[in-house]
């Protein structure tokens, strides 16, 4: 809680006319009513609720006082309110001795909020904090509390408590919650899922950043001993991330309306071998410069690296080197670089307690980092055991990585995209500024918003919806016509999909930005395109879908979904009717594309400039057919110091 004083900020809720009844039993005593406003407020990047007493004199009049921002309000003493809220008692008093109850304190220190029920006189509501102050009830004269909880779910994350349906907890540390994703799905009572099956479009997605302390606490809460994620660990976090996804109609595009489409037949196509140190050496001049970048790039794509090239060639293909560079020029930039990531490591280093105890973000920071550094692929010989090297490294980066944005911090998955480049880099410097690129293109998944999210997931469904109108019907009939469960996929790039060295090269190749702009969401659709006979024969509901699709990780050929990707992206560049929203999605709507050499047939490299086509805006569904069938009927898309060095055993 804080002290007394003044606070300003973004108002993002308020309401007047709620009172603290002072003295049980005597409501209609109109002393005993204390009147106030209440506000929830953003103030830089905290949010907090403020109660301000109206002056006593001003208590039953006009409310231009309480309109005032700038209204004045004092602290109550926080000892004070360890009693029970509505006890006899004096008021609390301050040192100049008016009877003062306004309070404020910030949404990080809630704990709990008591709601009585519906229908027994006016609303009100108790706010319990972490320090088990109890502060008095709020009673809303002028309306319900419900729109105060609405505005506090884009904070925290609340839910019933099983023991006491009156109460709601804040970040919803329940049994419930500790379960697998498998008991998740089969608990009907679980008000969480069916919140999602029922209405899946307006549960709002509330900020990733927002609920990573809650998903450590209760994946770890049960065991704080175990260093091994649990294998349902990043469902329990998908069904919880999902919780919140609100794609609202703002948000969709218009819809494109397209009379008939026939993408054609697709291509085989067939991977190469990876790229050997010896090709990429003969792509070397004598100052050390890349030679044909492009065709060094579309080898890369076909067939990935060998594993001894990949720590040269992914510093290039993360943006840390310049493909045009010459080795001075990247010796001269390692050590500016060096120097640069050893001041900003030193930043944290150097913060003592005594600092940190009054920067909660930092700390926070630090607490979500050391819980999850000790979860992130343990099974691996280069993290696994005791002060293992590899974690120490891993912790210091994203350490430095808070320094680095401080704004975005420490968000709860960005270890699994450190995780491999470490292993491959086996040098911290390198590590942090590869790392730092890769969190350049992945900035967007781990903003508060999420608005990067929601863009891939309505993109995603666009391109299925050409590739597969049947499909995405069925998926809409069972309440996931917006992919949500493609949700982990997308957040880190399908870290958690396949196993550590085919990620490694799922990443290289995506690297390459070929054969299109967001090839991952064509991999995406290879994937479901793959699952979908099951899907469907087997009737999968929305339960089930969301199993089977956490189910598949560990279990996806890696060689055959690139195969697959890549013969959609060459299908949908020979279509001459392509629709506009989909060329946007691709890249491929203001300039020719050419497709990476491939053994696809007569076409080795296919160019196509799309045609334009004609649009209008429509509330209806997308119905779009892409079989290849003729429909005479309009159809609609979707627009829119030294460095340490490891060696892995």
């Amino acid at each position: 809680m804080a002290a007394a004083g003044v606070v300003s900020g973004k108002i993002i809720y308020e309401q007047e006319g709620v009172y603290i009844h002072s003295s049980c039993g005597k409501t209609n005593d109109q002393d005993s009513l204390i009147a106030g406003i209440l506000r929830v407020l953003e103030k830089d990047s905290s949010s907090v609720v403020e109660w301000t007493q109206a002056p006593k004199e001003r208590g039953h009049r006009g409310s231009e006082h309480l309109n005032s921002y700038e209204a004045e309000w004092d602290m109550v003493n926080t000892v004070s309110f360890k009693r029970k809220p509505h006890t006899n008692g004096d008021a609390p008093s301050h040192r100049n001795g008016k009877s003062k109850w306004s309070f404020l304190f910030s949404l990080a220190d809630l704990k709990s909020i008591k709601q009585n029920k519906e229908g027994m006189g006016w609303s009100y509501l108790v706010f319990c904090l972490k320090d088990d102050v109890v502060l008095p009830a709020l009673h809303f004269h002028q309306g319900d509390s419900k729109l105060l909880i609405e505005s506090l779910e884009k904070y925290v994350v609340l839910c019933e408590s099983p023991q006491d349906k009156r109460t709601l907890l804040v970040n919803c540390q329940n049994k419930s919650l500790s379960q697998s994703f498998e008991n998740l799905l089969d608990e009907p009572a679980y008000g969480l899922i069916q919140k999602i099956k029922k209405d899946p479009y307006t549960a709002t997605m509330i900020g990733f950043s927002k609920v990573t302390n809650y998903i450590f606490d209760s994946l770890r809460g049960s065991d704080p001993s175990t260093h091994q994620r649990p294998p349902s660990e990043m469902a329990d976090f998908l069904s919880d991330a999902i919780s919140g996804l609100k794609i609202n109609q703002q948000e969709e595009p218009g819809f494109e309306v397209i009379t008939r489409i026939d993408l054609g037949e697709r291509p085989v196509v067939q991977r190469k071998e990876p790229v050997s140190l010896e090709e990429w050496t003969k792509n070397i001049d004598s100052e050390g410069r890349i030679l044909n970048v492009d065709s060094m790039k579309q080898m890369i794509f076909r067939g990935g690296l060998s594993h001894a090239l990949r720590k040269q060639a992914w510093k290039f293909l993360l943006g840390y080197f310049p493909w045009d560079s010459t080795k001075e020029e990247r010796t001269q930039l390692q050590k500016q670089k060096t120097d640069e990531y050893f001041r900003m490591k030193l930043q944290w280093k150097s913060v003592s307690q005594e600092q940190e105890k009054r920067n909660s973000r930092l700390r926070d920071y630090r607490s979500l980092i050391e819980k999850d550094v000790n979860r992130t692929d343990r099974t691996n010989k280069f993290y696994e055991g005791q002060d293992n090297p590899g974690l120490i490294l891993l912790h210091d980066i994203l350490m430095t990585y808070c320094m680095y944005d401080f704004d975005l911090g420490y968000v709860q998955g960005m270890s699994d995209l450190l995780s491999p480049l470490l292993y491959v880099m086996e040098n911290e410097v390198d590590a942090f500024w590869c790392f730092a690129s890769y969190m350049e293109q992945m900035h967007q998944n781990f903003e508060e918003q999420m608005q990067g999210m929601k863009t891939q997931l309505i993109q995603l469904s666009t391109l299925l919806r050409l590739l597969d109108s049947g499909f995405c019907s069925y998926l809409e009939s069972q309440d996931s016509g917006y992919l949500y469960f493609c949700f982990r996929w997308l957040l880190i790039r399908f870290k958690r999909e396949f196993s550590f060295l085919d990620i490694l090269r799922l990443w290289e190749v995506m690297w390459t930005e070929l054969p299109c702009k967001n090839f991952h969401l064509l991999l995406c659709c290879a994937i479901l395109e793959s699952e979908k006979q099951q899907i469907m024969e087997k009737h999968y509901g929305f339960n089930e879908i969301l199993k089977h699709i956490n189910e598949l990780s560990m279990k996806i050929d890696v060689e055959d979904i690139l195969c697959k990707a890549e013969a959609i992206s060459l299908q949908m560049v020979k279509c001459k009717e392509l629709p506009q929203a989909v060329c946007e999605i691709l890249g491929l709507q203001d300039s020719e594309v050419t497709t990476p050499d491939s053994d696809v047939g007569e076409d080795e490299n296919v160019v196509m400039t799309p045609r334009p086509t004609s649009a209008f805006q429509s509330n209806a569904l997308p119905t779009l057919s892409a079989s290849g069938a003729r429909d005479d009927s309009p159809t609609q898309i979707p627009v829119s110091s030294d460095v340490c060095r490891l060696t892995p055993a």
